[in-house]
């Protein structure tokens, strides 16, 4: 029993793996859709945008009058403003893959709202692939178009090169100016320490200036005290030399040292 159940769950599986790796299948009707989207593309649209060279003459005109043009001429219905776009990139595409030689093979699918043909292009110069948008509905409309050239090996490889150079460059530049940077901080270090001893010298010398400030107030304080005393002595000596018991009445005006 536990062997058929293990058989049926990798059945089961198969099946479903098969199932996710299929893709969606169209119906007959989206299948009548592509093909015709196909045709229209290679046989109408491609060789209708490929021999106008320049879209100068349809800037004259609005959109609803481009489409208007478009359908009586070609009997393709067009929005105006996405063929016009789509006649620039097909001019400005022919500058570099040349003239259309031939128009190959095309693939189509249905990307919801829209219907997407690519058809491949060969030039003179080099190949490119047409991507060509129609409307998913009875009228396919032509949203729009696009020449895309292809890019040779020796391009892709040149492209490759260039976004490698201007990535690397990108990062020596940044790290060069890290490393600029960082060097300039030992400038900030001294600016800082030459600040800080100039603060120092500046504090020790108002120290300095206070100190001997100090000092002199001290001994003018002194001095003033040692002349008081002497004066003091001086009267009492004068009040004992006249008879009187104390210095009271005298009056001393200036004292002078005698030789």
């Amino acid at each position: 029993m536990k062997k058929f159940l293990t058989l049926l769950c990798m059945i089961t599986c198969i099946f479903g793996l098969t199932a996710c790796g299929s893709g969606e299948q169209l119906t007959e009707y989206e299948q009548q859709k592509v093909d015709y989207a196909q045709r229209l593309a290679t046989e109408m649209v491609v060789p209708m945008l490929s021999q106008f060279q320049k879209d100068a003459y349809f800037d004259e005109y609005t959109a609803e009058e481009v489409e208007y043009m478009i359908g009586n001429q070609y009997n393709i219905n067009v929005r105006g403003y996405g063929f016009t776009r789509a006649l620039s990139s097909f001019t400005s595409a022919k500058e570099d893959i040349g003239e259309i030689t031939e128009v190959g093979t095309a693939t189509a699918s249905i990307d919801g709202n829209e219907i997407i043909v690519e058809v491949e292009i060969t030039g003179e110069k080099k190949n490119a692939t047409a991507e060509v948008i129609f409307s998913n509905d009875s009228f396919m409309f032509l949203e729009s178009a696009a020449l895309n050239p292809s890019s040779t090996i020796g391009e892709l490889m040149g492209v490759a090169g260039m976004n490698t150079l201007i990535g690397m460059g990108t990062v020596f530049c940044v790290l060069i100016l890290i490393s600029l940077i960082i060097s300039c901080f030992r400038f900030i270090n001294k600016a800082q320490e030459n600040a800080a001893k100039k603060k120092a010298s500046v504090q020790q010398a108002a120290g300095v200036d206070n100190a001997v400030a100090q000092i002199v107030e001290q001994e003018a304080a002194a001095d003033e005290t040692d002349d008081c005393e002497l004066v003091a002595v001086i009267a009492a000596a004068i009040a004992a030399s006249e008879g009187a018991v104390t210095p009271e009445g005298f009056q001393v005006r200036s004292i002078r040292r005698r030789r």
